[in-house]
């Protein structure tokens, strides 16, 4: 696989500077349609090399015009080891003297994805920096109440003793469920998927896997939907125009009849992907690029910056980015999250097949349909009830208190039907009692583009008094973040052990499958583990 070294900002956040390299290796549909491609040497200022139209019939008959570019050819550069971001853990605050804790909502799952992939697949432990632990919490699809007064989101908190903490401790949970929308009544969308077709994707977990991924895909799209492809390996090229998913054969032929070739230009992808996107911008719906990667991606000699600001152009625009991780090894897990952020997307990696159908089919509606741009998230600890407190992840979406109602900070976007969750570390105050924390939420209405505000209030009246009494998605969701805790080698899990998110999972039965697993990812790291028991 060709790969450009490249060195960039993590632009989300002004502390992460970092060098990666980073190959996006995008799968989706070549068409079986027979296509012209003339390519011309003549350069142009942003890379391409021509761009010419040809028009190519299947054997239905007209298809549309089809757009034939070609791109240079990218330098090969040596194989390099998965690339992964560590933050520091978040530290226990003083109520006294910081009560408020603010971040942005994240509804991305890559890092639980990840892991499974490390410990159930490949039977060794993840790299303590691949570990997000919200991202682990946030993988289990809890359902709480939805809103029922027009809002997009409804908040949930409640709290029981902390089974891994020290006796005394409470574990607190902040859940938001965003509002159902049906699959009938989301918007219609257009989706533009990015396609690496280099050599690299030769494996039956990268392009075996992402052809029964986007198979499935077509089997879930309306009528009014659109599908277009773009591919690339030595150049760059649009093989399909966005075409409805009416037409689904068309679509499912071009996805039979993608194969293995040449090297990788990512850039080249992304960049065409793009402008095909705005050439075809939905006005009464959703247009969206979809990158679907194996590795380390090739963003070109002219560095990330200009296609990170080609994605904050599309924003503008309206055409927001999703990145989806297939396979292992080369793997920049870095800028995939990065590029979802700056894109409005979410970030996703897929390990087995089950996880494809969860993502494009379980939960297409609110991976397309975005409710709320710029969710944060300001939980307010009382000091007169709580002595300290520690939330559990969220360590790169954090936001500085005073920034709660800055508009110009970007924060997370949340679709249709997601839920988001935050768990906090408390510590109360000797016989205290009355309101532990108010929790607020501030979003720009996807519908309406009103700036809203909710918020809600948990006391000690709340409090479960026994965590075996907690519900079940309580008691799953402690366990994922302590797995997660124990996995990045968290100072505050330094007493923790396996055996005990074990107990946890296994005193739920075997009914409950998402507790089922972390069970065994549990034990696989406790074998691979000796240490930490």
């Amino acid at each position: 696989m060709a790969n450009l070294m490249i060195t960039c900002r993590a632009l989300r956040r002004s502390f992460l500077p970092c060098v990666m390299v980073l190959t996006l290796v995008l799968t989706g549909a070549c068409s079986s349609i027979g296509l012209a491609i003339n390519p011309v040497d003549a350069p142009m200022d942003d890379g391409i090399t021509n761009k010419s139209e040809t028009v190519a019939q299947n054997a239905s008959g007209a298809n549309g015009p089809m757009l034939a570019m070609s791109f240079n050819p990218a330098p090969a550069e040596p194989v390099l080891p998965p690339t992964f971001e560590g933050y520091d853990v978040n530290p226990v605050e003083k109520t006294a003297d910081d009560h408020l804790s603010t971040f942005a909502m994240d509804v991305d799952t890559a890092s639980y994805t990840l892991a499974r992939g490390y410990l159930l697949g490949s039977s060794q432990l993840p790299p303590a920096d691949a570990i997000r632990t919200e991202e682990f919490i946030n993988y289990l699809p809890t359902q709480y109440e939805p809103p029922t007064d027009g809002s997009a989101f409804a908040i949930h908190l409640d709290a029981s003793p902390s089974p891994f903490a020290d006796e005394g401790k409470l574990l607190l949970r902040v859940g938001i469920q965003g509002q159902q929308i049906a699959a009938e009544d989301r918007d219609p969308a257009t989706l533009i998927f990015v396609i690496d077709i280099s050599g690299s994707m030769d494996a039956p977990n990268r392009l075996g896997m992402v052809k029964d991924t986007l198979t499935m895909l077509v089997g879930q799209l309306r009528q009014d939907d659109e599908v277009g492809i773009v591919v690339y390996s030595d150049n760059a090229r649009v093989v399909l125009v966005p075409t409805p998913a009416s037409d689904q054969q068309t679509i499912l032929n071009a996805i039979a009849s993608l194969h293995p070739e040449g090297s990788t230009y990512a850039e080249a992808g992304l960049r065409l992907g793009y402008e095909v996107a705005r050439e075809h911008l939905r006005q009464d719906g959703t247009t969206r690029v979809i990158l679907l990667s194996d590795g380390v991606a090739n963003v070109g000699e002219t560095g990330p910056e200009a296609i990170l600001q080609t994605i904050r152009q599309g924003v503008e625009a309206g055409v927001t980015l999703s990145t989806i991780g297939f396979g292992m090894g080369t793997y920049n897990d870095v800028l995939m999250e990065q590029l979802a952020n700056d894109g409005n997307g979410s970030y996703f990696y897929v390990d087995t097949l089950r996880e494809a159908r969860r993502v494009f089919v379980n939960n297409l509606t609110s991976t397309l349909q975005v409710i709320g741009y710029n969710a944060k998230i300001q939980v307010d600890f009382n000091p007169a009830v709580v002595s300290e407190y520690r939330l559990l992840g969220y360590e790169n979406r954090a936001i500085a208190d005073e920034d709660f109602r800055d508009d110009t900070v970007d924060a997370g976007e949340v679709g249709a039907g997601h839920s988001v969750t935050a768990l906090y570390e408390l510590t109360l105050k000797p016989n205290a009692q009355g309101v532990m924390a108010n929790a607020q939420i501030r979003y720009e209405h996807a519908e309406t583009r009103d700036v809203v505000e909710q918020a809600a209030d948990v006391s000690t009246d709340n409090v479960i008094v026994s965590f075996d009494d907690a519900p079940v998605d309580f008691r799953v969701h402690a366990a994922m973040a302590e797995l997660a805790e124990l996995l990045r080698g968290s100072e505050f899990a330094a007493n923790g052990r396996y055996a005990d998110v074990i107990a946890v999972v296994e005193a739920m039965g075997a009914n409950d499958i998402y507790a089922v697993e972390i069970g065994q990812m549990a034990q696989k790291a406790q074998s691979l583990s000796p240490s930490v028991r």
